[in-house]
């Protein structure tokens, strides 16, 4: 019997490449309306509809190649999502595949992306999880829901099950004052994460989770994130794509300095950039509107249109002196220290 209403996000490649995943398009979506038998019970069906509504259900479009460096986290992503489902005969054993990659580092560095990329990309059925959806007002409910997530990507492997900012979830457990109904629910996800490691050969199913302040994480849950990866802030080569990516040719002036604005930025977040383009974009509109809105002033119209002011350095400039960074040194430090201390990455 299937649930009714169930649905989850298969994202295909709108370019048509599957990364070097076999499956026709028939198949690829034919595994997101696979019926559901043992879920026979009302409160079971209200519980997946639940689960439904925090899945990521429009397609990100969000391309590798749309990402500034993070080559070692792509790396990492791709061999737990994409490398076991294309050579399943090498992943066994040994080489069975990542269960857990846990990604930290400030906030607006690209953790979230990185997941939008993951859904994009890989053709995997994708779980987007907050801890709201997961943290139930009923007590109970929470653990089920957990073990139900887990019942689901495994049902639509190859899955992705994505838990942002899990630190909010799974911290240390050895405070006195935790409820009852919080420690089982963390349990009972410790416990879905070491049965990814008995899952059959086809069910690939991958946790990807994301914190802003790993040294809260319960260690339990720390070792089942075999993979930690820190993505720090963007290098100055990373901070001149971004303006680029950003900044459209039909938005910015020709003689822009991608390298300049690169170095007025040093230290900024990747969030933070979006902040001061998207205020230079607006200065010279704003400036604009100044002088429509003066009486008599004439409006330089061309077909009928106003016509939209490029950016130039002068406004980056002015954007970057009223933006401070959301990042302060010593959480940087803080992050680096962590990341010697429990990080893990790619061997080169």
């Amino acid at each position: 019997m299937a649930v009714e209403g169930m649905r989850v996000d298969v994202v295909p490649d709108p370019q048509g490449n599957n990364n070097g995943i076999e499956e026709d398009e028939d198949m690829f979506f034919g595994r997101a309306l696979k019926p559901l038998p043992s879920f026979l019970s009302v409160e079971q069906q209200e519980l997946a509809m639940t689960i439904q509504r925090e899945i990521l259900d429009v397609n990100p479009n969000v391309r590798w190649s749309a990402i500034a460096e993070l080559d070692q986290a792509k790396q990492l992503l791709k061999e737990a999502v994409v490398m076991p489902v294309k050579y399943p005969e090498l992943f066994s054993g040994i080489l069975r595949p990542w269960k857990g990659i846990l990604l930290f580092g400030p906030p607006g560095t690209g953790k979230t992306l990185l997941a939008k990329a993951v859904a994009t990309e890989c053709r995997t059925t994708f779980f987007n999880i907050s801890a709201s959806s997961v943290v139930s007002k009923w007590r109970g409910d929470s653990e089920k829901l957990v073990r139900l997530l887990f019942d689901l990507a495994v049902h639509y492997a190859p899955s992705t099950i994505f838990i942002d900012e899990i630190d909010s979830l799974m911290s240390s457990r050895s405070g006195e004052g935790m409820h009852e109904g919080s420690r089982r629910m963390k349990t009972e996800l410790l416990i879905q994460m070491d049965g990814l490691s008995k899952r059959r050969g086809g069910d690939v199913v991958f946790v990807l989770a994301a914190s802003n302040v790993p040294w809260d994480l319960d260690t339990a849950m720390l070792r089942r994130l075999e993979k930690r990866i820190l993505v720090g802030l963007p290098s100055h080569e990373a901070r001149a794509v971004m303006f680029r990516q950003i900044l459209t040719p039909s938005a910015s002036a020709p003689d822009l300095d991608w390298n300049l604005c690169a170095e007025l930025t040093e230290g900024m977040s990747g969030a933070d950039i979006d902040v001061v383009c998207r205020e230079a974009v607006m200065r010279p509109i704003r400036l604009l509107i100044e002088k429509l809105e003066r009486a008599g002033s004439p409006m330089e119209l061309t077909g009928g249109l106003l016509q939209r002011p490029q950016v130039t350095i002068e406004d980056i400039m002015a954007s970057v002196a009223c933006t401070q960074s959301s990042v302060q040194r010593s959480d940087l430090e803080k992050f680096d220290a962590w990341a010697k201390k429990h990080g893990s990455g790619v061997s080169s």
